[in-house]
């Protein structure tokens, strides 16, 4: 292990994506409180999510390993020799297990719904991201994510479709972004998602359009908007064509990703003071 290495316990958390992980995390806290889960119910479906984050962003660095350390990521910690693969695959599966366990309580179909929110995402890691229809998990994990949380209510309901549609929009445009700064090193390792196929600038107007629709749903769906929800969607509209310009004017970064992330926290919120 290099000299410079942090303690272990560090290494494995900056494997998880602490960025995205605590960013999903949070707007599942706040998509709870919205629906006014009880107390119990909304710690059970907050950690479960916290886990199943930690399980994804695991396991993409575990399965990446020897891409990653091909082209010499130093934002990778097993590329970097920080800690070894079998640590990370161990963690990783365990966290998913835990995460899925936590959920029987809160009733089957949130069970459900939050395995095939896990299934999706590790299908991504595993061989998805290498094909035109990498963007699918992100649909299909992003939008499960406001059904988790409602059907894991007291009376469990599935969520609108609005509401579900504004998640899947907003894993789009999650995608995207957070591709867009790999483009040369996923292509010197035979890496090509669906944003590599369509170039930055298709990929750039896909990030604007799809945060832009799911914003404006968010604000129309409840029905009667008030002076807030308009506030909500100038912002949230704002950052869309923020990033929109970013990624067709500049060199991709992780900016984008934050920025997205900010307008899903914005958009969350107005979700939750709907309710």
């Amino acid at each position: 292990m290099p000299d410079n290495a942090p303690a272990r316990p560090v290494a494995l958390a900056l494997s998880t994506h602490p960025g995205p992980t605590v960013a999903v995390t949070v707007v599942t806290a706040v998509l709870a409180l919205g629906a006014g889960l009880d107390a119990w119910r909304l710690a059970l479906v907050t950690m479960a999510v916290f886990l199943n984050q930690i399980s994804v962003g695991l396991s993409n660095d575990w399965i990446d390993a020897e891409r990653d350390a091909a082209v010499g990521r130093r934002d990778k910690p097993i590329a970097r020799g920080w800690i070894d693969v079998g640590t990370v695959r161990t963690v990783s599966i365990v966290t998913a297990v835990v995460a899925v366990l936590l959920t029987v309580p809160l009733g089957w179909g949130a069970t459900v719904a939050h395995l095939v929110f896990i299934a999706s995402a590790w299908a991504y890691n595993a061989w998805l991201k290498r094909s035109p229809f990498s963007v699918l998990p992100f649909v299909v994990s992003f939008g499960l994510l406001p059904a988790i949380v409602t059907l894991a209510a007291e009376t469990p309901r599935f969520a609108p479709w609005w509401m579900l549609a504004a998640g899947a929009l907003l894993g789009v445009s999650a995608h995207f972004a957070n591709v867009l700064p790999d483009l040369a090193d996923d292509a010197a390792t035979g890496v090509a998602g669906l944003p590599h196929r369509l170039g930055r600038r298709a990929s750039g107007l896909t990030i604007a359009g799809a945060l832009g629709v799911a914003s404006v749903l968010v604000v129309f769906g409840a029905g009667n908007p008030g002076v807030v929800q308009w506030v909500g969607l100038v912002v949230t509209l704002g950052l869309a064509a923020v990033c929109g310009v970013l990624a067709l004017t500049r060199p991709p970064t992780r900016l984008l990703f934050q920025l997205i992330m900010a307008a899903a926290l914005v958009n969350v919120a107005l979700l939750a003071l709907a309710a």
